[in-house]
């Protein structure tokens, strides 16, 4: 039978499927399920599932609560049935605090890039060391990043503390882009310095410019630039 999104039920433990494994220490599991047995044998916090057949379930979110009843030796869990969708299911991850909220580049407002930038450098494990917040935000939110590469290894060009290697990496765990397609006549100083001097010139090249062939990346940059802009 099919169930109501949203409905609190008291499913059969065998009915259920896990979902993501749980990566915490097995004390903590213990713990929790001495916790539970301690409250008359009940979840109070609910599993979140979602219904793939009759009578099938699969864990969607709150993952260690469902290990922890588990080992609580429970008969039945209490259960919120959630739909299927994507992102219902990243929702309750992000809820239940096993999954970060990541964001994109290519939209957020500077206050947004501070705070997941404050995150990634306070967090205790795996901190993004060596990074200056104040720095590091207003080069990236001036930064025509709309338009970065969905490797965001246009960030290490800003010259912030964020490095190819780990520091990208741990970058990437929060930030991501959708990038925007480049314009055909590129004239944004910022956007242009993203190229090398190879495609500068080619640039320059098919927009019919002179005089381009000996110059170096700045100069390059510079008529690029000038040559979108009207005339007086």
């Amino acid at each position: 039978m099919k169930q109501e999104i949203g409905a609190l039920l008291h499913l059969y433990l065998e009915e259920i499927q896990a979902g993501e494994p749980t990566e915490v220490h097995e004390f903590l599991i213990q713990s929790a399920a001495k916790a539970i047995n301690e409250a008359n044998d009940r979840n109070w916090i609910p599993l979140i599932v979602k219904q793939t057949g009759a009578e099938e379930y699969q864990v969607i979110a709150n993952n260690f609560i469902f290990a922890a009843a588990q080992e609580a030796g429970l008969n039945k869990v209490w259960c919120i049935v959630a739909d299927d969708s994507t992102v219902v299911q990243s929702s309750s991850q992000i809820l239940a605090q096993e999954k970060i909220s990541k964001v994109n580049l290519a939209k957020a407002s500077r206050d947004e890039i501070k705070v997941a930038l404050d995150y990634l450098i306070k967090r205790p494990v795996k901190p993004l060391s060596g990074v200056k917040i104040a720095t590091a935000t207003e080069r990236i939110d001036a930064a025509p990043r709309k338009y970065w590469k969905e490797s965001l290894t246009d960030v290490t060009n800003l010259k912030c503390g964020i490095t190819r290697g780990n520091k990208l990496n741990i970058f990437k765990e929060v930030f991501y882009t959708t990038p925007e397609p480049l314009p055909d006549v590129i004239t944004d100083p910022q956007l242009l310095a993203t190229f090398n001097q190879t495609e500068l010139k080619k640039m320059a090249k098919k927009r019919g410019l002179t005089g381009y062939s000996s110059l170096k990346k700045a100069a390059l940059i510079k008529l690029l630039s000038e040559d979108g802009m009207p005339q007086g």
